[in-house]
């Protein structure tokens, strides 16, 4: 946006409206995408070579044309119609199958809200979801990675749900007789996303379909995806992938070539052997490749570009990146409840903008620096809370109208809970984060959760969960707890403990013990002091 010989005094970036919000639902988008394109590749499905398919198809690495993708997709929609009703609520419980995306089209063209769950998810973590968005049906793996998923999937039926295997479910949608589908508002729920809470306990943003084809058309245009071959890991649960690859796809016309989890051998085979021109990617992933590459050299010369975010993109990443394998690094930033992308960087921007910044603003939302306490926007190069406002805002959090007011101001901005600065030019810097989150890898973690989980142990007094800068994750999980009187713990049974009851991510790595923990006077932990004592080594490893 041309601001004109003006510079601007305050932190307050107006929408850039140059480029048209796209006014209609995710099934519409997939349809006029496969009227266009029908015999063009949308989909390409990468699975380890030592992996069978994990939904017993007679043959991995499957292929969809968009004319195929958008066929099974409205067969899906009709077999969903047969059992539930527009605006009912399903989960899907898996890692990045093809099955994931049918069901993702399927649901939006028969208007049914899709409800995302990580695959990680230890059973009590999964029952939350599904009785807090109070889904009809959960849609799951029989077995993924040596775990029994069909039959925690079945103890789910307790709760009134009905479960779907994916295994031969793709058959069963194809022999389903097409029927009339519903016209969907743009503005009806498409998905909800989990994400944190103040309780310690996940919130589930409620996204629009308007919202989640805007932002990813504008992420990839940006990105430069236009009938371009993306290889992205990122996993569908997350806005990353179902939201920014297999929507940035469809806007794009792109094919998108999805592996079926993250193995960096694997991916770089793919990339290889597809001739993929983009990829997605957390920091921790575009390290990892770094050091897949020095054992099993791969012909990347198809690479022009990586696109990371999730978790903080530092100048050393970005160097690493260049030397080791050739490509600039693109950045996004945002948050789930944006539906998910604010600011993004572009390889046109100057190399300091490019390696410093999260970018300028996406088209058509509106960005500002404030003081967190009063509101009041900060002038220009303050550090204050982002907030945004635009088409892309959520609905509010599912059945949870305090925390969508405290989320959200009376005159629609969106308190991100992060710092950042804003310069002349637009260009933002994120430079901190008010709300008690770690980003390990891309994945967002809640310390309030794992506090609650040790404070289970009888053995510990007291905890709190703090994050602690890593250069491969960009963040690790660290805990300092107190220990009951005469207690005596080990780290590595605190780790068991923990990964008894949660997903291995947020498994704390780093652990102390303290004797006492720095408070405020109103008996909050001051974790920020934690991390200045871990800095300076005065903490006291828990052994």
């Amino acid at each position: 946006m041309d601001m004109g010989t003006t510079k601007p005094s305050q932190s307050y970036w107006p929408a850039d409206t140059t480029r048209a919000i796209m006014n209609v639902s995710i099934g519409r988008a997939l349809a006029t995408a496969a009227a266009e394109v029908p015999d063009r590749i949308a989909l390409i499905e990468v699975v380890p070579a030592s992996v069978p398919s994990p939904v017993g198809a007679a043959q991995a690495n499957r292929r969809w044309t968009y004319a195929q993708l958008q066929e099974d997709a409205s067969r899906c929609a009709s077999w969903l119609l047969g059992k539930f009703k527009t605006g009912d609520r399903i989960c899907v419980w898996a890692p990045n199958v093809p099955e994931w995306m049918v069901l993702q089209y399927g649901a939006a063209l028969a208007g049914v809200i899709l409800v995302t769950a990580n695959p990680a998810f230890k059973p009590s973590e999964l029952e939350f979801v599904l009785r807090q968005s109070r889904a009809s049906a959960l849609f799951h793996l029989s077995s993924f990675r040596g775990v029994d998923t069909g039959a925690i999937a079945r103890d789910m039926e307790k709760i009134g749900l009905e479960c779907y295997s994916f295994e031969g479910w793709l058959q069963a949608i194809r022999s389903t007789p097409a029927t009339a589908l519903p016209e969907i508002d743009p503005g009806h729920a498409a998905q909800i996303q989990y994400t944190s809470g103040t309780t310690g306990r996940p919130k589930g943003a409620l996204l629009h379909h308007r919202g989640l084809v805007t932002n990813a058309s504008h992420v990839a245009a940006r990105a430069g995806l236009e009938d371009s071959i993306l290889l992205s890991p990122m996993p569908l649960f997350h806005t990353a992938g179902s939201v920014m690859s297999v929507l940035g796809c469809v806007t794009s016309r792109a094919t998108l070539v999805l592996p079926l989890f993250f193995d960096p051998p694997t991916v770089l085979q793919a990339i290889e052997a597809t001739r993929a021109e983009i990829m997605f990617g957390v920091p921790t992933m575009l390290l990892a490749l770094i050091d897949a590459m020095k054992a099993v050299p791969r012909d990347l010369s198809s690479l022009r570009l990586a696109l990371s975010g999730g978790a903080p993109v530092s100048p050393e990443i970005h160097r690493r990146v260049k030397q080791a394998l050739g490509l600039p690094v693109v950045t996004v930033y945002g948050q789930t409840e944006l539906s998910p992308i604010v600011a993004q960087t572009s390889i046109d921007d100057p190399e300091a903008e490019l390696v410093h910044t999260v970018g300028k603003p996406l088209w058509n939302v509106e960005l500002r620096i404030v003081d967190p306490i009063d509101l009041r926007v900060l002038p220009i190069g303050y550090e204050g809370e982002i907030q945004a406002r635009g088409y892309q805002t959520m609905i509010g959090y599912f059945e949870a109208p305090e925390d969508t007011r405290q989320a959200i101001t009376a005159d629609g901005w969106l308190r991100t809970g992060d710092l950042g600065k804003l310069d002349e030019r637009g260009y933002l810097r994120v430079t901190g984060r008010l709300k008690d989150m770690i980003i390990r890898g891309g994945e967002n973690i809640y310390p309030v959760e794992i506090e609650a989980c040790l404070l289970r142990h009888p053995d510990v007094a007291d905890a709190a969960v703090f994050g602690a800068p890593d250069e491969r994750w960009g963040e690790v999980v660290a805990a300092a707890v107190r220990l009951s009187p005469n207690a005596s713990l080990s780290a590595d049974q605190l780790t068991e403990h923990c990964r008894a009851a949660m997903a291995h991510h947020k498994t704390p790595t780093l652990w102390f013990v303290c004797t006492e923990f720095p408070l405020t006077a109103s008996g909050k932990v001051q974790k920020f002091r934690l991390r200045e004592a871990l800095a300076s080594g005065q903490l006291d490893v828990l052994a």
